[in-house]
């Protein structure tokens, strides 16, 4: 693998990491903060809806971009805001509105995100490099909940949402060296 394409998967991981480290504690903490299953279900469906409607927007403005590889860095430092966001949220409405946050930072990223990646495969038919990429998440996602559920249990949920704001301000950094380095190289 290329060096950008293993900083690549490093930052994904991190991104990935992070977001995982909360997983199935989503719940607890949204009945922590007075919400029901009603609410549970409203975020996480505002999310994916957010991120659903903001997915083709994005990806249709960066086609004619010249940003487009740098927006994977503005996604994830978008990522890292509202992950941060997480320690002020005292009830469902903020939660909302974190959601709909985060689901926007994942479609500012994601579409560029696959595109770079595609773009430094020598063969972009190459499938054990897209199983790599797809699977990496499902791999890390899964230590993650197991972590962050240690975390949540035995100290607190301001301790996981300090140390997920953390790790994803770790893979903003490494989406904008990535970055730096692609914009830098010699044509």
């Amino acid at each position: 693998m290329t060096r950008p394409i293993r900083l690549l998967l490093i930052a994904s991981s991190l991104w990935y990491f992070s977001e995982g480290l909360l997983g199935p504690l989503f719940a607890v903490f949204s009945e922590q903060i007075g919400g029901d299953v009603l609410d549970i279900t409203a975020a996480w469906a505002i999310y994916l809806i957010a991120s659903g409607i903001a997915y083709p927007i994005v990806g249709r403005l960066l086609n004619r971009s010249r940003w487009k590889f740098r927006m994977i860095a503005v996604g994830y430092a978008l990522n890292t805001v509202f992950t941060f966001a997480y320690l002020l949220v005292t009830d469902t409405t903020q939660l909302l509105l974190v959601q709909v946050g985060l689901g926007v930072a994942e479609a500012i990223s994601t579409p560029s995100w696959d595109a770079f990646f595609a773009s430094k495969l020598g063969d972009t038919k190459d499938t054990f490099a897209w199983g790599i990429a797809n699977g990496h998440t499902q791999f890390i996602s899964g230590i993650a909940i197991a972590i962050g559920g240690l975390i949540a249990n035995f100290i607190s949920f301001q301790a996981l949402f300090l140390t997920m704001g953390l790790i994803s301000l770790a893979a903003t950094v490494v989406q904008v060296r990535l970055s730096w380095m692609e914009e830098h190289a010699p044509a």
